[in-house]
């Protein structure tokens, strides 16, 4: 077993759209990214990549990829479990926590993990997301970004032989 940790933060500007967790949600704004700036599925990725010893977000999927430019962060979960399975891992479960002041983010967590546990190939109860405000502190409690952090917990699948 091995454990990851990720982080990530993005600004919020006017004239995007807001993806958390893989979903769109309503907002006067949205957050500042080559990709669709997705905080949390970022720092999930982070924690899965620095859990296999496979670098980070930058490394895998650099914003100066042209590639990259908008895509929509639920590909890079995707690639990123892809990844792990070439590795010989299997995930374990994710433990997130996002950091807003809005919009107020318990009404669609239930969502965000239905969204995301497939794309990582676990079952819903394998995901826990948790949502919280800095007290009106720092430049998330400013309602200038938003940030998240996630741990991860990853196996090495086991591999079966035929007799």
């Amino acid at each position: 077993m091995r454990i990851g940790f990720g982080f990530d933060v993005h600004k919020l500007v006017d004239d995007r759209e807001l993806w958390l967790g893989g979903i769109r949600l309503e907002h006067t704004q949205g957050l500042l990214g080559h990709s669709d700036a997705d905080v949390l599925i970022h720092a999930i990725c982070d924690a899965l990549l620095g859990a296999a010893n496979l670098r980070d977000i930058g490394y895998q999927f650099p914003d100066t990829a042209d590639e990259f430019a908008g895509i929509d962060s639920k590909i890079l979960l995707r690639h990123t479990t892809d990844l792990l399975h070439q590795k010989g891992y299997r995930i374990g479960n994710i433990d997130a926590t996002v950091c807003a002041e809005r919009p107020k983010l318990n009404p669609h967590i239930e969502e965000m993990k239905a969204t995301l546990a497939p794309l990582m190939d676990v079952d819903v109860d394998d995901v826990s997301i948790k949502a919280t405000t800095t007290e009106k502190l720092g430049f998330t409690g400013r309602q200038e970004g938003i940030s998240a952090y996630a741990v991860a917990l990853v196996e090495k699948e086991e591999i079966t032989s035929k007799k």
